[in-house]
């Protein structure tokens, strides 16, 4: 009759154990999802707020054009070079010049925290004053923490 009761009493605590941890996964799931929605909006927010700046000098001779998200955790920066013209230019050259100049602002621009915050890739696609298509350039997490 003991064993009968024990055996009971260990089930019931079983159950209640089991019902506990469904309910932890549903609130999981639940703030999971709320945060990646306010994740979501917040990115968007910031995203709409650089393209309506756009046309946008950054710098002498490059000028930022739009902003989007092509990707999940990836924002892509799309720019022009105004005073530079494929056929003439040393792509290889720029690219590696400003590979290295964009790698310590994803570091240090205050514009580009959320990103950070996030670990989002950094996609940097840049055109010729004549809107041909120069190179890409991708920033990973792991380059600017």
């Amino acid at each position: 009759m003991q064993e009968k009761e024990n055996k009971r009493k260990q089930n019931i605590r079983l159950l209640v154990a089991i019902g506990i941890a469904l309910i932890l996964v549903v609130l999981g799931q639940f703030y999971f999802y709320k945060s990646t929605d306010a994740l979501n909006n917040e990115i968007t927010e910031l995203v709409l707020k650089y393209n309506k700046n756009c046309p946008l000098i950054i710098q002498e001779g490059i000028r930022l054009d739009s902003v989007s998200l092509p990707e999940k955790k990836a924002a892509q920066y799309n720019l022009t070079l105004l005073n530079i013209e494929k056929k003439t230019a040393d792509v290889n050259v720029i690219k590696k010049e400003i590979e290295k100049s964009l790698v310590s602002t994803a570091k240090a621009n205050p514009g580009l925290q959320a990103f950070r915050d996030n670990d989002f890739a950094l996609f940097y696609s840049y055109s010729d004053k004549n809107k041909v298509f120069l190179f890409k350039i991708t920033i990973a997490p792991g380059q600017y923490k």
